[in-house]
């Protein structure tokens, strides 16, 4: 079987190895974004490894954006969340999604001089949180919120870049409602998932369009997609499995199947959530400090 080795896509500089990293992404212009707040302690998670939290609140948290090796940082004011998602928005805003307090709104948008501008409810349970370059911000849930939420229970919601609500997912009759989201994919005006339980290919366009395809993959942990191609990667529970299909009207048809590497060549294991980018799919392992790419 073919191997196919990531590529180095962004490193977090060595002069921040001392701080903890709250949440990492990267976002629709391929910059890679680490939100960082100094006086983070590591707590115990029942999920893995001690996660990073800020020991009191609000705090003022440092955002550090690398772009093509270019490295610049952002402060970001008064955060009030335990951050787990954040993406960055048109015109030099952001956005962070978490924890708050308890009745809390869990989204805030921050402006280009790092002042929080809005926060909004965005529903319990978020697995992905991905905007584009065209004012659109995409959130899909996993079931904890799905079956208890309800902004959270389409499963598939999407906003403006000013956090109001524009769309959500309706599964069409005869079609499993969307349980859990496993792969996500955003590319401008569009956003690609599959879901459990039965894992169609869902496409779904900012003028309304909406298509579901038949695929012969099960439970893939990330995507590409470019034209009428798509990677898909983890598949049928196989971490480092890649699957590349081509798309017809009503179905996704297996072409090829590939072993996905590190660069060096050794296996591709253990990895963080993927980030999918229209063509582009981005990775990293344990640590939330080095981000890989692959491309079709």
């Amino acid at each position: 079987m073919r191997k196919v080795a990531l590529r180095p896509h962004a490193l977090l500089p060595r002069q921040y190895d001392h701080q903890k990293v709250l949440a990492t992404a990267v976002d629709a212009w391929s910059r890679a974004l680490w939100l960082i707040c100094p006086d983070a302690e590591l707590v115990p998670s029942s999920h893995g490894r001690p996660r990073p939290r800020p020991p009191i609140r609000p705090y003022d948290a440092l955002l550090v954006i690398s772009d093509g090796g270019t490295v610049q940082e952002q402060t970001l004011h008064d955060v009030t969340l335990r951050v787990t998602h954040l993406d960055a928005l048109p015109n030099g805003r952001f956005i962070l999604q978490g924890y708050g307090a308890a009745g809390e709104q869990n989204a805030q948008i921050y402006g280009r001089d790092g002042r929080r501008r809005r926060s909004f409810a965005m529903g319990r349970a978020m697995e992905f949180m991905m905007g584009d370059r065209r004012h659109h911000v995409w959130s899909a849930y996993f079931d904890e919120g799905v079956y208890v939420d309800p902004i959270s229970a389409a499963g598939l919601v999407r906003w403006d870049s000013g956090g109001n609500h524009q769309w959500r997912y309706s599964a069409p009759e005869g079609v499993e409602y969307i349980d859990t989201v496993y792969a996500f994919n955003v590319d401008d005006g569009v956003a690609w998932a599959s879901y459990y339980p039965t894992f169609p290919l869902l496409e779904a366009r900012t003028n309304g369009h909406v298509r579901l395809r038949k695929t012969p993959v099960v439970a893939p942990a990330g995507m590409a997609v470019h034209g009428e191609e798509i990677v898909m990667l983890g598949g049928n529970r196989q971490r480092d499995l890649l699957l590349r299909c081509r798309m017809t009207d009503h179905e996704a048809l297996l072409i090829e199947e590939a072993r996905l590497t590190f660069p060096n060549g050794a296996p591709l294991k253990q990895y963080a959530r993927p980030v999918g980018r229209g063509r582009h799919l981005y990775l990293r392992g344990s640590s939330p400090r080095q981000w890989y790419v692959m491309g079709i």
